[in-house]
Parts: structure tokens; sequence; C-alpha cells
């Protein structure tokens, strides 16, 4: 396991089943559609991660890495990595309509350049297209920084994600 940077959690506003990950200064990425792995799409430079609740709040932890970190364990129904370039250094966890009560690390801690986020995440077939009062989804991402490679699937389990999958 390398050498953790930083590490930050917190609740993120969920509207319409997403919450993003981008740059505002630039495009975090080539396209992938969410039909490719269920879990994180990137769209016009933003990646926007899947969730199963309609609005709400997520539970999401950050962890930065300097190296290759370990994944996480069995109790994650879906992992995914994907590569994204941040163009300011300002590449951040965003709520689609709401900013976060508390901000998260800055995901690109090693200044402009190419990371690679791995999005784990579990709980997405607590509350299917609910509003829950009280977090039922969890998410851990761990960012380093490394070359652009193409998305990888390491995970994937719940039913959410296989019928994001199909379209």
């Amino acid at each position: 396991m390398s050498d953790q940077a930083e590490h930050g959690r917190g609740p993120v506003p969920v509207q319409y089943h997403q919450f993003q990950i981008n740059d505002e200064d630039g495009p975090a990425g080539p396209d992938l559609s969410r039909e490719h792995n269920g879990l994180v799409e990137v769209q016009d430079g933003i990646a926007t991660v899947h969730t199963g609740i309609h609005t709400g709040d997520v539970d999401v932890t950050v962890s930065l890495y300097h190296g290759v970190p370990q994944p996480g364990g069995a109790e994650w129904d879906e992992i995914v990595e994907v590569s994204l370039h941040s163009v300011s250094g300002e590449l951040m966890v965003r709520g689609l309509m709401d900013d976060l009560d508390e901000e998260l690390p800055v995901l690109s801690f090693d200044g402009p350049g190419d990371y690679r986020l791995r999005i784990h995440a579990r709980g997405r077939d607590t509350a299917i297209d609910l509003a829950p009062d009280e977090i039922t989804e969890w998410y851990l991402i761990q960012v380093w920084p490394a070359p652009a490679q193409d998305a990888a699937v390491l995970r994937q389990t719940d039913t959410y994600g296989a019928s994001v999958r199909e379209g």
C-alpha cells in the first residue's frame, strides 16, 4: 500500500441520481458512457457518479495517495477505475445543483495533470429512485497521480448498476 496524502469524508448532495467530479477550468477526460460500467460516466468533460437514490445525501470518502493503493474490500458492490485530467489543479467532488456543506479534499492534490480515480459504491439497491432522509449509500474515491488509461471495472454486483448498464 502506498502513502496516503490526505483523507476527507462528508455528505454529498444528490439530484437526479448523480453527483459530479470536475475541474471548472477544463474537460476532465474523454467521453465514457454510463452503460459501460453502470457507476461512472464522463460526458462533456465532467465525470458523473450515478446513485441509486434520486435525491438526498450520500456519504463520500476521498482518499488521496502518492502511489497506487489497494482497492477496498468485499463490502463494496461496485468498483470502477477511470482516468481524469485536471487543467487547473482544482478537480473536485461537487453536487449537481447544491454546494457541499463542507468541501472534500481537492482530488488533484499534486497540481494540474492526470489522475486515476478508483470509485467504490455500496447501498445503491437500498432506496432506488427514492429521496431518503438518512444516508443509504456510501462511496469511496481513491485518487493517485497516474498517466491516462482506459476505464477498468473491478467489481459489478449491485442490481442498480446492472439496470444502468442495460440502458
